[in-house]
C-alpha cells in the first residue's frame, strides 16, 4: 500500500492560538471569512457581540453549501432570524468555537467540500 500525506489545494489553517490564526502560513489578527475555493475576506468584527445580522447576509452571498461559524473562544449561538438568509439559499451552518471550526475547515475542505468558515478571532 502506498501512503501518501495529506494536502489541501486550498487555503487552509495551518495554526492558531489566543488571538490569531494562521491560513496558509500567514498570521491573521483579525475576523476573518475563508473559503474552500480559495476566497479570504476581512469580516468586519472584533469579538462576538458586535456580529450584525449584515455579517451573516454577507455570507449568504457566498457559493458554498456550508458555513462553518467560529464563535470565538467559547461556543456562542447568534439569534436565528439572523441565518434566515442562509437557509434561504440552501447553505447550512453550525456553530463551534473559532478553534475547532479551524479544525473542522480544514478537514471538509481537504474533501473538496464547497465550505466557508466565518472565524470570529478575538483581540
Amino acid at each position: 500500500m502506498k501512503l501518501q500525506p495529506d494536502r489541501i489545494d486550498t487555503l487552509s489553517v495551518t495554526g492558531y492560538g489566543p488571538g490569531w490564526i494562521g491560513i496558509s502560513g500567514e498570521k491573521v489578527m483579525r475576523s476573518v471569512v475563508i473559503t474552500s475555493h480559495g476566497e479570504q475576506m476581512n469580516w468586519d468584527c472584533n469579538r462576538f457581540s458586535e456580529l450584525t445580522p449584515a455579517h451573516f447576509a454577507r455570507l449568504a452571498d457566498l457559493s458554498v453549501e456550508l458555513v462553518i461559524f467560529g464563535s470565538g473562544a467559547q461556543l456562542r449561538f447568534v439569534q436565528p432570524a439572523w441565518v434566515s438568509p442562509l437557509m434561504q439559499r440552501g447553505i447550512g451552518m453550525e456553530t463551534m468555537d473559532t478553534f475547532a471550526a479551524c479544525r473542522t475547515f480544514n478537514i471538509l475542505a481537504g474533501e473538496g467540500r464547497k465550505v466557508a468558515a466565518a472565524l470570529v478571532i478575538e483581540a
